[in-house]
């Protein structure tokens, strides 16, 4: 790899050296040469031999150094040559070296000292004839299919109306005015040209430019952006559209991220950009027609669905009017329904008003009743003692009374057995007696103290369950005319007439407006713990 090197060299600091002939050896006539002489005889031999060839081969083993220059060499079935193209050369080249691929080249032959051989090296390069061109098409087609580039499953769908069609072609050739042509026939869309090469060393590298430059433009800039890309190019040989065979076209047509549509040749020729083309034209003016549809066709089609649209919906509204018409027929008047069932509710509000009236004077009557049959415990108290003192007297006028018919005979028995305990315990009976009185009613008031107190947290615990303390905190009571609460979205009827009450018992008339929301499950409230309250002890 390092021949470019050591050929510079040599022809830098030799090649300028005379060719001087050697002295012949003492006592021969023989002359003797260095090496370096004989490689240069040589070298200066072949050169204006052989300044100018014309070589037929097939290329085996391209190398591309890193310098640029390329190494390969060129073979028949009888002999190899080795061959080099220098960076500049190499840049120009028509055909790109690769295995395989029969070739005529131009050049010069030389000699490479360093290695003791001669190579040729290129100045131009072509293909031998048609079937080596297809067969190199060929194979760049089976390794760019198998590395995906032509999947079906890839491609892209082109949008119907696009507002903006980038088209990259030759601005001079006939194939933009018959684009253009047809667009306006059809359905006029702003148009940017890319202007490029379409055959030629130059051509290649323009259309790769061209599809990547459209795929560049940032949507919303000065320059708006494509929706659809045609590359487009007329009929010619199959050297004339080598440019679109080019793998580097190739790749960018399938890496697009705007829709393409390629429009190469006429309808029977076939380019490897074809395949990597999310669609594929056969003419310029084809690819035109694939691009927009018709604009009058498309009003026709507008107009017709819309006279059908509007039959459509006048037959449903007609067909819902009649049937909406045919159930009014079997319903009865809603007015006369509502009416009767006003009536009858009327009707069970006052009975309903009487019976609560009634009720409420009965269970007044018949308190009365119990409270004029209790009697007081004082007045109980008195009456108990009453009797118990009656109770005393007559014992003791028993007592008394058997003692003087019991005569003489209990007379020292009396005399012996004091009466004065029997005394002493009416006199402490008589004492706990009047201790009851005081003490019951101490009892009494405390029992009725207790009441109070119970009767009280009662009150609170009524008062802490009481939806007025939910009132004072912000909310409102929803009730309609009747007083009765509104508790359930279902009554919440619309255009129903309600009140809201607030914790001040203020009331503010509304409407109901709109209907009622979906309920929605609401979780099992616990009942509250009721806190048992503690008794009296009397």
């Amino acid at each position: 790899m390092a021949a470019p090197q050591l050929k510079s060299a040599m022809t830098s600091d030799t090649d300028s050296l005379p060719l001087i002939a050697p002295e012949p050896r003492p006592g021969s006539n023989l002359p003797e040469f260095t090496v370096g002489d004989l490689a240069r005889r040589l070298k200066r031999s072949i050169e204006d031999e052989f300044g100018f060839v014309r070589v037929r081969g097939e290329i085996s083993q391209p190398k591309k150094h890193s310098s640029g220059h390329i190494y390969l060499r060129l073979k028949d079935d009888t002999a190899v040559i080795e061959a080099v193209c220098w960076r500049g050369t190499a840049a120009k080249l028509a055909v790109r070296p690769e295995e395989g691929l029969e070739v005529i080249v131009n050049g010069r032959m030389t000699t490479y000292p360093g290695r003791s051989q001669y190579q040729l090296i290129i100045e131009s390069m072509e293909l031998a004839g048609e079937g080596a061109l297809l067969k190199m098409l060929e194979e760049r087609k089976r390794r760019l299919a198998a590395e995906g580039l032509f999947d079906p499953a890839r491609k892209k769908r082109i949008p119907f109306l696009p507002d903006v069609i980038g088209v990259v072609t030759s601005p001079t050739g006939a194939v933009i005015r018959d684009i253009l042509h047809r667009l306006n026939d059809r359905f006029p869309r702003h148009v940017l040209l890319w202007p490029v090469a379409v055959q030629g060393e130059r051509a290649a590298a323009e259309v790769t430019a061209a599809v990547e430059g459209f795929n560049r433009i940032q949507p919303g800039g000065p320059v708006p952006r494509p929706d659809l890309i045609i590359v487009a190019r007329g009929g010619g040989s199959l050297e004339d559209l080598m440019a679109f065979n080019e793998e580097n076209v190739v790749r960018a047509a399938a890496a697009s991220a705007i829709p393409l549509i390629s429009a190469v040749g006429h309808e029977t020729d076939t380019t490897l950009i074809d395949f990597a083309s999310d669609l594929r034209a056969p003419t310029p003016t084809a690819a035109a027609e694939m691009a927009v549809p018709v604009r009058a066709e498309l009003l026709a089609q507008i107009l017709d669905d819309e006279r059908r649209l509007l039959a459509c919906a006048s037959r449903a509204v007609d067909d819902r009017r009649n049937r909406v018409e045919g159930l009014a027929r079997g319903l009865g008047d809603p007015r006369a329904l509502l009416e009767g069932h006003a009536q009858r509710l009327d009707d069970r509000a006052e009975r309903l008003n009487l019976a609560a009236s009634a009720l409420v004077e009965r269970r007044r009557t018949r308190v009365g009743e119990l409270s004029a049959k209790l009697r007081h415990p004082r007045e109980k108290l008195a009456q108990a003692g009453q009797r118990l003192a009656s109770e005393s007297r007559a014992l003791d006028s028993g007592l008394r009374h058997a003692l003087s018919m019991a005569g003489g005979r209990f007379d020292r028995v009396a005399g012996r057995l004091s009466l004065a305990p029997a005394r002493v315990k009416l006199d402490e009976g008589a004492r706990r007696l009047a201790d009851l009185t005081p003490r019951l009613d101490r009892s009494f008031a405390k029992g009725v103290a207790d009441k109070v107190a119970k009767l009280a947290s009662l009150g609170q615990l009524l008062e802490s369950y009481s939806y007025k303390g939910v009132l004072a905190r912000g909310f409102a009571l929803v009730e309609d005319r009747a007083g009765r609460p509104i508790t359930r979205p279902d009554q919440a009827t619309p255009g129903l007439e309600v009140n809201l009450v607030f914790a001040d018992d203020a009331k503010v008339a509304a409407t109901i407006d709109g209907g009622a929301p979906k309920a929605e499950a609401k979780p099992e409230k616990k009942k509250p713990r009721v806190v048992p309250v503690q008794g009296s002890l009397f």
